[in-house]
């Protein structure tokens, strides 16, 4: 279906949820977790050991390439050997987003003739991608020799030429598939086979910021008129035996003697840092009169988006400043003031510093509104899944507001003068406003800015 309403008059809802967290698998079984105050932090099973402290973080229990190939991915079993974790974690959330919509789902795929494909699009994002170190342990000790002590790399053994060539080089023993398990713009490619989506598709990869982005970008392609329907999400992974490497070398990590679940402590004075996690997310995003017409419960309405990335003359990151920023340009965006937020879904990372920067961004942006708008951060609860945690993190506020409630920050118990913001904890609140801001950055300074309003 395509309609004639000019872009300023197209109002983009949302339809479908689908999730993969820490907190569960769907829609319905995450909602209900987060509103009890569940955590989904604890021992880490997928890697006997990490450079996590502790091996600790945020991981999807339920979810395997078993399990995916005879439910979630059944459509693209036979592309599984062409995905890495994270690559079907992604693909499955937009299969159960579609579903969650009123899409029907088949044994082959999205079924034909529920809409026009060529008004069906794709706009995802990801993580950089890395291969377990096992992966390229044989084909990198052909190029070793085993009696030097100094372990020389030979780079000439990786792909030589001529008589030397073939399964006796390093990259002749790589497994033929490699490369396409760990591309991140495969998400929307698998998304766009299962879906039969022929229209706009686009790939990111912003880590924290990709969630914010991946929707505006879906948002502003519907109200363009390029699409009817658009498939927005993310997904990512932070446990990973090298990617907790780069954690542990970057980032302040939380570690405590108390139980896992209440490591991770957004701006309470006690907070030690971030924890690392996994999770994927998509939504559905439609045109509102093409998800009247079909009769799709609507969740909400995207209304603006702002983004913004910020460093110093010197090339040092400025989060705060991107945030501020990126908060600005959403409400310009939707036409709002900051006393029209319901409340902001935070980035809450758990750092020491980086929770008092993103306060006083808030401050910056709100004025006297910024010590009452309630505040939550869901980290708490599912760790940081680099580019998946966006995405999750609006699920959570979005399907909260079903039910006129504000997600708990979790851990919340002593407040820091340094972050004086309402943060909602102990249990979820009772809310009149349905308009939330969700707001994510990186440590390389960007960030993004979504403003959602739930309800019909």
């Amino acid at each position: 279906m395509t309609t004639s309403n000019s872009a300023a008059d197209r109002r983009v809802v949302i339809t479908g949820v689908g999730v993969l967290s820490p907190l569960g698998i769907g829609a319905e079984t995450f909602w209900q977790n987060l509103r009890a105050g569940h955590s989904g932090i604890a021992p880490i099973r997928l890697m006997s050991h990490s450079a996590a402290p502790q091996n600790i973080g945020g991981e999807i229990r339920d979810f395997d390439e078993q399990s995916a190939k005879k439910t979630y991915l059944k459509p693209l079993r036979k592309s599984l050997k062409v995905m890495c974790r994270e690559i079907q974690l992604g693909t499955a959330s937009a299969a159960l987003a579609l579903e969650h919509a009123g899409f029907a789902v088949g044994d082959k795929g999205l079924e034909p003739g529920q809409l026009n494909h060529e008004r069906l699009g794709v706009d995802f994002g990801a993580n950089l991608m890395f291969s377990p170190p096992e992966v390229l342990q044989d084909p990198c000790s052909k190029c070793v020799d085993d009696d030097d002590p100094q372990h020389a790399f030979h780079y000439e053994r990786w792909g030589p030429e001529g008589e030397n060539a073939g399964a006796t080089s390093g990259m002749g023993s790589m497994e033929p598939l490699w490369l396409l398990r760990y591309l991140p713009n495969m998400p929307a490619c698998h998304i766009g086979i299962f879906a039969d989506a022929r229209g706009p598709s686009n790939s990111l990869t912003l880590d924290e910021a990709s969630g914010n982005l991946s929707i505006a970008e879906a948002w502003r392609i519907v109200r363009r008129d390029k699409a009817d329907v658009m498939i927005a999400g993310t997904t990512g992974t932070r446990l990973h035996p090298v990617k907790t490497l780069h954690a542990a070398l970057w980032d302040e990590l939380a570690e405590s003697d108390e139980p896992p679940q209440c490591w991770c402590r957004p701006f309470d004075q006690r907070r030690t840092g971030q924890v690392v996690a996994e999770g994927a997310c998509s939504l559905i995003l439609e045109e509102e009169s093409h998800a009247r017409n079909r009769g799709a419960q609507i969740l909400g309405r995207v209304r603006g988006a702002g983004a913004a990335c910020v460093v110093s003359r010197d090339g040092r990151p400025q989060p705060r400043k991107a945030l501020a920023a990126a908060m600005r340009k959403a409400l310009g965006d939707a036409g709002l003031t900051p006393g029209d937020i319901g409340h902001i879904n935070a980035h809450g990372l758990g750092g020491r510093r980086a929770d008092i920067e993103e306060a006083i961004a808030i401050h910056e942006v709100f004025g006297p509104h910024a010590a009452t708008v309630p505040v939550t951060a869901l980290k708490s609860a599912l760790g940081n899944s680099g580019s998946g945690c966006g995405t999750l993190e609006l699920a959570g506020s979005l399907l909260a507001l079903q039910e006129a409630l504000i997600p708990v920050t979790l851990n919340y118990e002593t407040p820091d003068p340094e972050c004086p913001l309402t943060i909602i904890h102990g249990e979820p609140r009772r809310t009149d406003n349905p308009i939330v801001l969700s707001i994510n950055v990186t440590r390389m300074g960007q960030a993004s800015a979504l403003i959602v309003e739930a309800g019909a």
